[in-house]
């Protein structure tokens, strides 16, 4: 790993899940505005829609989602009739059913809720909104929690896929982060979603964590390997205790530099291509054949919060505490505390507070950050001028020059590539066109 090409191109960026990004949304949405960028959604837009189940059993410090500890079963019971009358607003808004091409439940632990509730929420979506026959139906799973009936519930009720978490297999690695999961825990889990019907399985691993070395993370590959998954994600881990304050009890010292990182992620890189696994966009992996590389190779892959996708939807919707949802106009996202989730839903309101309305220029930014991200390039004078904008970006272009020059870069004909050298700083060349980057108070983590 090249010490320069780090201290110039490893500042804090952000991920680029959404553009802009979430710390730029402002307070003041009312729920009428919400109801009017419902109401303006055409009759034959696609829908996609996303879950946050904000409970864990317990905290990992590595942790950077909107999650609470529970140990009882009846706040995620009063939570999931809240996801209810969530859904019944949000459709009564909308003034008639719109086709839904994607679901995905989030968390913290969707499968905190019980193996009644979970099938219910799936009717009340199928009430209101028209699930199409092939609509990719996922869910987040902690496979320590998981049962069989669990399993058999989330198959029953239209499940197709599920994402496991795994982070690491190491029992060291595993203890630095406070999440003890033997690989036959996983195993159990990933028999009892086949065994139910479900048999599209992702998992997700980590790179960064304290006390991690290259040869576990490769270790924790091989591992994933034998459960025969056909997506990993190979997440980096954000060291971010000013706003999550869980992960101080994390040592610092104990978290591997910037030059470890990248050869971890590079020898897990290395080692699932190997096993047959092509590398999509920045940090995921899937077999050949599978929905994600055939996107990637039509051009089709797109970016959202959860990662990278094949949701072509023409619009996102978002349910629960702190989640985010992409409209026409722009992004709203709900109140992120659950008492006040809760009051706004129990009051019969939408429980959006945070928004940001897309401009022209917002728009453009945003296509071409999102086509860095996930094919690795962008024409940028063929897209301004398909937005009709006399947009140049001179200004981005001259900034990209010492990329250019380090090879990570290439820069022809308006036509902007990411070479392989240049991967791991995705995010940084996509950072250029950000015009909020140096606004606001927000902080992000590493480039890599």
């Amino acid at each position: 790993m090249n010490e320069s090409l780090y201290q110039r191109y490893g500042a804090p960026v952000p991920r680029y899940t959404s553009y802009p990004t979430a710390p730029h949304f402002q307070p003041g949405v009312t729920a009428d505005t919400y109801r009017g960028w419902l109401g303006n959604i055409g009759q034959e837009s696609s829908l996609s829609l996303y879950f946050h189940v904000p409970f864990c059993a317990e905290m990992c410090w590595f942790c950077g989602c909107h999650t609470k500890i529970v140990k009882r079963t009846r706040p995620v019971g009063d939570y999931a009739q809240l996801l209810g009358r969530e859904v019944a607003m949000t459709a009564g808004a909308l003034r008639s059913s719109r086709r839904v091409v994607h679901v995905h439940w989030g968390g913290g632990t969707p499968t905190m809720l019980s193996v009644e509730d979970f099938p219910v929420l799936m009717d009340t979506v199928r009430d209101h909104f028209r699930l199409a026959a092939d609509a990719d139906v996922a869910v987040e799973i902690d496979p320590r929690t998981l049962t069989r009936d669990m399993a058999v519930a989330l198959a029953g009720a239209g499940v197709n896929r599920a994402s496991l978490g795994v982070q690491d297999f190491n029992a060291h690695v595993q203890k630095a982060i406070n999440r003890i999961q033997p690989f036959e825990v996983t195993e159990k889990a990933v028999g009892w979603l086949r065994d139910a019907g479900i048999t599209a399985v992702n998992f997700d691993l980590m790179y960064g964590l304290p006390e991690q070395n290259a040869d576990d993370v490769v270790r924790s590959v091989d591992l994933a390997h034998r459960l025969t998954p056909d997506r990993l994600a190979v997440f980096g881990y954000a060291h971010v205790p000013w706003m999550k304050t869980h992960q101080r009890m994390i040592d610092e010292e104990s978290l591997p530099g910037p030059a470890q990182r990248i050869d971890q992620f590079a020898a897990a890189a290395k080692r699932l291509n190997e096993l047959g696994y092509r590398s999509i966009g920045l940090d995921h992996f899937a077999r050949q054949g599978d929905a994600l590389t055939v996107a990637l190779d039509e051009g089709r892959l797109r970016r959202n919060f959860q990662g990278y996708t094949t949701d072509g939807a023409d619009v996102l919707l978002g349910f629960g505490a702190s989640s985010i949802g992409s409209l026409g106009e722009g992004y709203v996202q709900n109140a992120v505390p659950l008492r006040d989730y809760g009051r706004r839903i129990r009051d019969g309101n939408l429980a959006v507070v945070r928004s940001i309305k897309l401009t022209a220029d917002d728009r453009l930014r945003r296509a071409v950050i999102e086509r860095l991200m996930c094919g690795y390039e962008a024409d940028l004078t063929a897209m301004a001028a398909a937005a009709g904008s006399d947009e140049t970006f001179a200004a981005e272009r001259a900034a990209l020059a010492p990329m250019a020059a380090d090879g990570l870069v290439e820069l022809k004909d308006g036509r902007l590539h990411v070479t392989e050298r240049g991967r791991p700083w995705m995010r940084t060349s996509a950072a250029v066109f950000d015009r909020y980057l140096e606004t606001g108070e927000a902080r992000h983590s590493r480039a890599v």
